[in-house]
């Protein structure tokens, strides 16, 4: 209702921020940030005629607890975010950390959005590890995502790299995606974030009336992401 309010008052004045916090899947591995799948998430914006800007706060290497201690830095730099997407915890699984302490870090970070910016829509992308430590730890590290999706009253992407993992076409590697897998994976991401988007367009004549609307940031377009994850 709310967008086409604001599509019928004429051009739209402004739309969400939406703040990606993640490892090298996120800030794209092996590409440049302008083609990973945050990029492809503002270029599907962009299509529809929408307002909205994507920051791609994605950090090669990131385990959760890196993120914890990160995450006050980024929030910092950005007045307004009303969409946050938290992709890690991948590495923490991959080198075995304890996951409670996993657990931990990730609520760690979305309790600071929410006490910093309590209007965001929170969004977790869950990912998958390989069953290399065994199967209750792979098993048991799957179910973190949903339990944290439920605890927050967050969006829940089940899977980010569905379609993607595994599939040499779609990767420079046994886990990062290539250009075609990233724009997978943005479409898969972009199915749930469409309404949270659209939900927050807001009109010409709606945008004069709010107050604690900062200037927005450019998206982050740096070099080639040559790290690991």
């Amino acid at each position: 209702m709310l967008l086409l309010m604001a599509m019928a008052s004429g051009a739209l004045a402004q739309g969400p921020k939406i703040l990606f916090f993640g490892d090298s899947l996120t800030s794209g591995y092996g590409l440049t940030r302008q083609l990973a799948y945050p990029a492809v998430v503002q270029s599907t914006i962009d299509s529809l005629g929408w307002q909205g800007e994507v920051v791609n706060a994605g950090l090669s290497g990131e385990t959760s607890a890196a993120g914890a201690r990160r995450i006050d830095w980024v929030l910092s730099a950005h007045e307004k975010v009303d969409i946050f997407v938290l992709e890690l915890g991948g590495n923490d699984g991959l080198r075995g950390v304890p996951l409670a302490s996993t657990r931990e870090n990730l609520q760690t970070i979305l309790t600071r959005v929410q006490a910093k910016h309590p209007q965001a829509a929170l969004v977790i992308a869950g990912v998958l590890i390989p069953p290399n430590l065994g199967s209750t730890y792979t098993d048991t590290f799957a179910t973190i995502y949903p339990h944290l999706a439920a605890a927050n009253d967050a969006s829940l992407i089940p899977f980010l790299l569905e379609g993607v993992a595994a599939n040499p076409e779609l990767n420079v590697d046994d886990i990062h995606p290539n250009k075609l897998g990233h724009q997978i994976v943005g479409a898969t991401v972009w199915q749930h974030l469409k309404e949270l988007v659209a939900a927050r367009q807001v009109s010409v004549g709606d945008a004069q009336n709010l107050e604690g609307r900062g200037s927005v940031d450019p998206t982050t377009t740096e070099d080639t992401d040559d790290d690991r994850r």
